[in-house]
């Protein structure tokens, strides 16, 4: 899929049906990821990052670039930019806000806003170990495509919640990240394109 492809079928006024999230009790923190989608032209690739495994908060998981807003920061795009640049050196005039997705609620108590946005290629990563392992890219056309999403339901506190899991080579995506691809996948519909080959 290439770019000019993404943005024909992303911007479109179809309601959208997205995957259930963690109901939250009480105020939650802010926080913005930002889905990196790298034009080579004919193709993108999403940008995603294995966190470091020392973290104490979801450590070794695949994640996008991304954490919780500050003070300095404008909006969601201006969070999202600035944890880019801090986690794998992305220069933030290198992306092209896209557009977005809903907010997600997650159970460690965030709603997270996911940005979308077009990356030229062309800069090298500078990984701060202090919160990444290791960044990779996975296609879009793959992570779109819904036969290669599997879901486990786990129970909590009484109620039925959903966890989507995407393997990619030897990467397993899990937990939000996973959710938020998934929900992209389904505002997207890529059905017809993924079985005409394209």
């Amino acid at each position: 899929m290439t770019k000019q492809d993404f943005l024909r079928r992303f911007h479109h006024l179809r309601q959208i049906t997205h995957e259930p999230d963690y109901p939250l009790k009480k105020r939650a923190r802010e926080a913005a990821v930002l889905i990196p989608l790298l034009d080579h032209t004919t193709h993108l690739e999403v940008i995603l990052t294995q966190r470091a495994s020392h973290l104490r908060s979801h450590p070794g998981q695949i994640s996008f670039p991304g954490g919780a807003a500050e003070p300095g920061d404008k909006d969601s795009l201006d969070t999202a930019l600035r944890e880019a640049r801090e986690e794998i050196g992305l220069p933030p005039e290198r992306v092209q806000c896209l557009g977005s997705l809903p907010d997600y609620r997650t159970i460690s108590g965030f709603v997270i806003k996911p940005v979308i946005g077009s990356v030229t290629p062309g800069f090298d990563y500078v990984i701060d170990t202090n919160e990444v392992d290791s960044v990779f890219t996975a296609p879009l056309d793959f992570l779109m495509d819904k036969r290669n999403h599997f879901t486990y339901h786990f129970e909590r506190q009484g109620q039925r919640f959903p966890l989507y899991f995407i393997q990619y080579k030897d990467r397993l995506i899990w937990g939000a990240t996973a959710a938020m691809l998934r929900n992209l996948a389904h505002h997207l519909d890529l059905s017809d394109f993924i079985n005409q080959g394209q």
